[in-house]
Order: structure tokens, then sequence, then C-alpha cells
């Protein structure tokens, strides 16, 4: 049995960590390198950072953020957010990060995870889906943060990712982001079933058992999780015991 893993995420807009709900109604909530700190202590598996206005702005990322969260943190760190080009991912793999996340910059270039994943290996590309259902069963992936249907049908896309060579696919269901109702499980599993790498959940963590269902029912290898950790609605020591308790294998010391 694998062991799984607990991803807090930093939405940051303007250099400050955000949170809203199915994209809209962005609050701030904290400074990212204080958050960093703290979910370095709190026995978090790993830490994602999304530059969430990069690519609606056509912009780079913040690479001084990800310098000053890399350098007071000692687990796997994945950053994303306008990253369309292979110098975009050297220069933020230079800046501290283990693995950068390519959603937009996948959409308009298939190609790109290929030329990534060879440029730089898979294990340091993470394929990033937003996802809507826009019929019963049947999601598409949408892009401008969540607010353009790209016509793509998003499990199509999670194996064409896989195949191109991404090492890791995360699935944000956009319409439970921030709903904390639970991660979408069929949609979760659907994709694990279809892809032979990876697959963390993303989008409506609100309770402890959210988590457990995300990692046993949706099949996924990792949960992430953003204002449920932020705001201490969620302790990551005490909800890793919680699913070491449903013999679920968990990481609970460095």
């Amino acid at each position: 049995m694998s062991t799984k893993k607990i991803i807090p995420c930093l939405d940051v807009k303007n250099g400050r960590v955000v949170k809203g709900q199915q994209f809209q109604n962005i609050q701030e909530v904290a400074e990212p390198v204080e958050l960093a700190k703290r979910y370095n202590k709190s026995l978090a598996d790993e830490l994602v950072l999304y530059d969430i206005t990069a690519s609606v702005e056509k912009r780079n990322i913040f690479l001084d953020i990800v310098e000053n969260i890399a350098a007071v943190i000692d687990i796997p760190f994945t950053v994303g957010g306008g990253i369309r080009t292979v110098q975009d991912i050297e220069k933020v793999l230079q800046a501290g990060a283990d693995k950068v996340s390519i959603n937009s910059g996948a959409i308009g270039n298939p190609a790109f995870i290929q030329e990534a994943a060879e440029a730089f290996g898979s294990e340091k590309i993470v394929f990033a889906l937003d996802t809507k259902e826009v019929s019963p069963e049947k999601w598409n992936v949408f892009s401008s943060g969540g607010r353009s249907d790209t016509g793509i049908d998003a499990i199509e896309w999670a194996i064409k990712g896989a195949n191109l060579g991404a090492g890791e696919i995360v699935v944000n269901a956009i319409d439970d982001d921030g709903a904390k109702t639970g991660y979408n499980l069929a949609l979760t599993k659907k994709i694990a079933e279809a892809v032979a790498v990876p697959v963390v959940a993303s989008g409506g963590a609100g309770t402890y058992e959210h988590f457990k269902d995300a990692l046993t029912d949706g099949r996924a290898t990792g949960a992430l999780a953003a204002s449920v950790f932020h705001y201490g609605e969620i302790d990551i020591p005490e909800l890793k015991a919680y699913l070491e308790q449903e013999n679920i294998d968990v990481r609970r010391g460095n």
C-alpha cells in the first residue's frame, strides 16, 4: 500500500496568499513565507504554490516568492502559474522548486508537456486540470481561471498528459472548489483508473472524511486543500492520525 500525501496549497495573488470559492470572491489570507513555514513544521508531505493570475495576466511567475519559500522549507515544493516555456521551468526550478505544475500552457500546445518531461524528467512535471461538469458524468477542462470552457474532455486530457510524459496529475473540480462539501470522487476515480501516474484530488475538502474518501473511493494518491488548513479548521497531524486509524498509510514523522 503506497503512502498517501496531504498537500496544502498556497494560491498567491499580488504577493499574498488568497482564497475564494470557485475562483470567485477572492480574499487575502496570509503572507506566503510564514504560511509555508507553518506547513513545513506540521507534517505536510508537500507544498504547492499557484500564482493564480500569472496566466490570465500573461506574465511570468513571481520568482522572489518561490525563492523565499524554498529557503525555509524542506518538503517537496511544486510551483505553477504562467509556465509556458522550457525557460520558465528552468527559472522556477533554479529558484528552488522541486516540481512545476503546467496547466494553461499545455492547452494551446500539448507538446509542451513532452518537451518539458524530456528536458527535466517526468518526475518534475505535474499536469494540472481545472474541470467542470458540463453534463452528467462528463467533465470538460476550463482555462483562464475557470472562466473559459475549452471543450476538451477532462479524462481524455488527463490520459494525453500522462502519455506525453507528465509524472503526476492534479485534478481540480472547480464546482467543488472552496465549497467544503467533499472532493469530486467520481471524476478523480475515473482519471486515477485511466492513467498509470499518481493522481492528486483537489477542490472541496471540508472534513476528515472527505480526505479519507478521496484517498480510498477516489483512488487518489494525495489530497490537496487550502482554506481548511489556512484557517485552522483541520490540523494536519490530527488529520493524519485519523487517516491512520482508518487504515490509510500516511507519513507521521520526519
